[in-house]
Protein backbone atom coordinates (compact mmCIF):
# COMPACT_ATOMS: atom_id res chain seq x y z
CA UNK A 1 0.00 0.00 0.00
CA UNK A 2 2.83 2.39 0.90
CA UNK A 3 4.59 1.64 -2.38
CA UNK A 4 1.36 2.17 -4.30
CA UNK A 5 0.71 5.54 -2.63
CA UNK A 6 4.32 6.63 -3.24
CA UNK A 7 4.13 5.68 -6.92
CA UNK A 8 0.74 7.37 -7.28
CA UNK A 9 2.03 10.54 -5.63
CA UNK A 10 5.12 10.63 -7.88
CA UNK A 11 3.01 10.13 -10.99
CA UNK A 12 0.53 12.80 -10.00
CA UNK A 13 3.33 15.24 -9.23
CA UNK A 14 5.10 14.53 -12.53
CA UNK A 15 2.05 15.11 -14.68
CA UNK A 16 0.98 18.24 -12.81
CA UNK A 17 0.52 21.04 -15.37
CA UNK A 18 2.48 24.23 -14.84
CA UNK A 19 0.39 27.39 -14.82
CA UNK A 20 1.31 30.99 -15.59
CA UNK A 21 4.79 31.85 -14.23
CA UNK A 22 5.01 33.95 -11.06
CA UNK A 23 7.58 36.67 -11.79
CA UNK A 24 9.06 38.68 -8.91
CA UNK A 25 11.36 41.68 -9.36
CA UNK A 26 13.74 42.25 -6.47
CA UNK A 27 14.81 45.68 -5.25
CA UNK A 28 14.12 48.70 -7.48
CA UNK A 29 10.53 49.38 -8.50
CA UNK A 30 11.49 50.92 -11.85
CA UNK A 31 11.49 48.12 -14.41
CA UNK A 32 13.96 48.15 -17.29
CA UNK A 33 12.73 44.70 -18.25
CA UNK A 34 9.00 43.96 -17.94
CA UNK A 35 7.02 40.96 -16.79
CA UNK A 36 6.15 40.37 -20.44
CA UNK A 37 9.84 40.38 -21.41
CA UNK A 38 10.60 37.77 -18.75
CA UNK A 39 7.67 35.63 -19.83
CA UNK A 40 9.03 35.61 -23.38
CA UNK A 41 12.39 34.44 -22.06
CA UNK A 42 10.78 31.56 -20.22
CA UNK A 43 10.75 29.48 -23.36
CA UNK A 44 11.67 25.84 -23.63
CA UNK A 45 11.91 23.90 -26.89
CA UNK A 46 10.37 26.85 -28.77
CA UNK A 47 7.18 26.69 -26.66
CA UNK A 48 5.86 28.39 -23.53
CA UNK A 49 6.41 26.68 -20.21
CA UNK A 50 2.76 27.25 -19.35
CA UNK A 51 0.59 24.13 -19.69
CA UNK A 52 3.66 21.88 -19.75
CA UNK A 53 3.94 18.85 -17.50
CA UNK A 54 6.08 19.62 -14.46
CA UNK A 55 8.54 16.79 -15.08
CA UNK A 56 9.68 18.12 -18.46
CA UNK A 57 10.45 21.67 -17.34
CA UNK A 58 14.22 22.28 -17.38
CA UNK A 59 14.72 24.87 -14.64
CA UNK A 60 18.46 25.25 -15.27
CA UNK A 61 17.82 26.03 -18.91
CA UNK A 62 15.21 28.66 -18.03
CA UNK A 63 17.50 30.22 -15.45
CA UNK A 64 20.36 30.38 -17.97
CA UNK A 65 18.06 32.07 -20.48
CA UNK A 66 17.15 34.76 -17.96
CA UNK A 67 20.72 35.31 -16.77
CA UNK A 68 21.88 35.76 -20.36
CA UNK A 69 19.68 38.82 -20.76
CA UNK A 70 21.87 41.98 -20.64
CA UNK A 71 19.41 43.75 -18.32
CA UNK A 72 19.37 40.97 -15.74
CA UNK A 73 21.96 40.94 -12.97
CA UNK A 74 20.81 37.70 -11.38
CA UNK A 75 17.86 35.35 -11.84
CA UNK A 76 16.64 32.32 -9.94
CA UNK A 77 13.97 29.97 -11.26
CA UNK A 78 12.25 27.39 -9.07
CA UNK A 79 9.04 25.41 -8.86
CA UNK A 80 6.75 24.72 -5.93
CA UNK A 81 5.28 21.31 -5.16
CA UNK A 82 1.99 22.64 -6.52
CA UNK A 83 3.51 23.25 -9.92
CA UNK A 84 3.86 27.04 -9.63
CA UNK A 85 6.86 28.18 -11.66
CA UNK A 86 8.51 31.25 -10.10
CA UNK A 87 11.31 33.53 -11.26
CA UNK A 88 13.08 36.03 -8.98
CA UNK A 89 14.74 38.75 -11.05
CA UNK A 90 17.37 41.23 -9.90
CA UNK A 91 17.92 43.89 -12.55
CA UNK A 92 21.19 45.57 -13.39
CA UNK A 93 21.46 49.10 -12.00
CA UNK A 94 22.81 51.78 -14.38
CA UNK A 95 25.09 54.51 -13.02
CA UNK A 96 25.87 56.32 -16.30
CA UNK A 97 24.48 56.59 -19.82
CA UNK A 98 26.92 56.64 -22.74
CA UNK A 99 25.82 58.89 -25.61
CA UNK A 100 28.38 58.80 -28.40
CA UNK A 101 28.04 56.93 -31.70
CA UNK A 102 26.11 54.33 -29.68
CA UNK A 103 23.87 54.73 -26.66
CA UNK A 104 23.85 52.37 -23.67
CA UNK A 105 24.22 52.30 -19.90
CA UNK A 106 27.18 51.38 -17.71
CA UNK A 107 25.93 49.37 -14.74
CA UNK A 108 27.12 49.36 -11.12
CA UNK A 109 29.62 46.58 -11.90
CA UNK A 110 31.16 48.37 -14.89
CA UNK A 111 29.37 46.25 -17.49
CA UNK A 112 27.46 47.14 -20.63
CA UNK A 113 23.69 47.46 -20.24
CA UNK A 114 21.35 48.30 -23.14
CA UNK A 115 18.82 51.10 -23.00
CA UNK A 116 15.26 50.18 -22.11
CA UNK A 117 12.12 51.20 -23.97
CA UNK A 118 10.25 50.80 -20.69
CA UNK A 119 12.18 53.14 -18.39
CA UNK A 120 15.01 55.70 -18.58
CA UNK A 121 17.36 56.08 -15.63
CA UNK A 122 18.31 59.53 -14.41
CA UNK A 123 22.08 59.17 -14.43
CA UNK A 124 24.99 61.30 -15.73
CA UNK A 125 25.44 61.42 -19.50
CA UNK A 126 28.80 60.22 -20.86
CA UNK A 127 30.24 61.91 -23.97
CA UNK A 128 33.57 62.08 -25.77
CA UNK A 129 35.84 59.18 -26.66
CA UNK A 130 34.29 56.03 -25.20
CA UNK A 131 34.85 52.40 -26.21
CA UNK A 132 32.45 49.70 -25.10
CA UNK A 133 35.31 47.25 -24.54
CA UNK A 134 37.19 49.69 -22.31
CA UNK A 135 34.87 51.22 -19.72
CA UNK A 136 37.25 51.16 -16.75
CA UNK A 137 37.77 54.93 -16.47
CA UNK A 138 34.11 55.72 -17.09
CA UNK A 139 33.07 53.13 -14.51
CA UNK A 140 35.49 54.48 -11.88
CA UNK A 141 34.30 58.09 -12.15
CA UNK A 142 30.63 57.07 -12.53
CA UNK A 143 30.78 54.94 -9.39
CA UNK A 144 32.50 57.75 -7.49
CA UNK A 145 29.70 60.12 -8.51
CA UNK A 146 26.99 57.60 -7.70
CA UNK A 147 28.45 56.93 -4.24
CA UNK A 148 28.92 60.62 -3.33
CA UNK A 149 25.79 62.64 -2.47
CA UNK A 150 27.42 65.95 -3.41
CA UNK A 151 28.59 64.78 -6.84
CA UNK A 152 25.40 62.82 -7.50
CA UNK A 153 23.35 65.95 -6.89
CA UNK A 154 25.41 68.27 -9.09
CA UNK A 155 27.13 66.34 -11.92
CA UNK A 156 25.07 65.83 -15.09
CA UNK A 157 27.74 64.98 -17.68
CA UNK A 158 31.03 63.09 -17.82
CA UNK A 159 33.25 63.86 -20.81
CA UNK A 160 36.14 61.52 -21.55
CA UNK A 161 38.89 63.00 -23.69
CA UNK A 162 40.97 60.95 -26.13
CA UNK A 163 43.71 60.54 -23.49
CA UNK A 164 41.11 59.27 -20.96
CA UNK A 165 41.27 62.42 -18.86
CA UNK A 166 37.89 63.49 -17.50
CA UNK A 167 35.88 66.71 -17.53
CA UNK A 168 32.60 67.20 -15.68
CA UNK A 169 29.60 69.43 -16.34
CA UNK A 170 27.39 70.63 -13.51
CA UNK A 171 23.62 70.84 -13.20
CA UNK A 172 23.34 74.43 -11.97
CA UNK A 173 26.42 76.30 -13.21
CA UNK A 174 27.96 76.33 -16.68
CA UNK A 175 31.65 75.97 -15.77
CA UNK A 176 33.70 72.90 -16.77
CA UNK A 177 35.43 70.88 -14.05
CA UNK A 178 38.74 69.48 -15.29
CA UNK A 179 39.56 66.39 -13.26
CA UNK A 180 42.39 65.22 -15.47
CA UNK A 181 43.33 61.63 -14.63
CA UNK A 182 41.59 59.80 -11.82
CA UNK A 183 44.76 59.63 -9.72
CA UNK A 184 44.10 60.99 -6.20
CA UNK A 185 40.43 61.25 -7.12
CA UNK A 186 39.18 61.46 -3.55
CA UNK A 187 41.46 64.38 -2.76
CA UNK A 188 40.45 66.19 -5.96
CA UNK A 189 36.78 65.76 -5.10
CA UNK A 190 37.37 67.07 -1.58
CA UNK A 191 39.19 70.11 -3.00
CA UNK A 192 36.34 70.78 -5.40
CA UNK A 193 33.72 70.38 -2.67
CA UNK A 194 35.54 72.91 -0.48
CA UNK A 195 35.92 75.35 -3.40
CA UNK A 196 32.25 74.98 -4.38
CA UNK A 197 30.96 75.72 -0.90
CA UNK A 198 33.23 78.76 -0.44
CA UNK A 199 32.53 80.22 -3.91
CA UNK A 200 28.81 79.72 -3.40
CA UNK A 201 28.98 81.48 -0.02
CA UNK A 202 31.06 84.34 -1.49
CA UNK A 203 28.69 84.58 -4.50
CA UNK A 204 31.64 84.30 -6.90
CA UNK A 205 30.85 80.88 -8.36
CA UNK A 206 29.24 82.30 -11.51
CA UNK A 207 32.42 84.21 -12.39
CA UNK A 208 34.29 81.11 -13.60
CA UNK A 209 34.31 79.15 -16.86
CA UNK A 210 36.72 76.38 -15.87
CA UNK A 211 37.73 74.76 -12.59
CA UNK A 212 41.02 72.87 -12.91
CA UNK A 213 41.58 70.03 -10.41
CA UNK A 214 44.42 68.35 -12.28
CA UNK A 215 46.83 69.23 -9.48
CA UNK A 216 45.67 67.52 -6.31
CA UNK A 217 47.07 70.20 -4.01
CA UNK A 218 45.24 73.20 -5.50
CA UNK A 219 42.22 74.42 -7.43
CA UNK A 220 42.92 76.68 -10.42
CA UNK A 221 39.99 78.77 -11.69
CA UNK A 222 39.61 80.52 -15.03
CA UNK A 223 37.33 83.54 -15.15
CA UNK A 224 34.83 84.04 -17.95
Amino acid sequence: MVMFLYAFSNHRNAVRVVGKPDINFMGEENLFITHQNVSKLLIQNQASVSDKHKEIIDLNRLETALNSNPMVKKAQVYMSVNGVLSADIEQKQPIARVHTNASYYVDDEGQYMPLSSNYSARVPLVTGTVRKNNLNTIYTISKAINDDEFLKKHVIEIHQNADETINLKMRTFDFIVELGTLDNLEKKVNNFRAFYKKALKDKTIELYSRINLRFDSQVICTKK
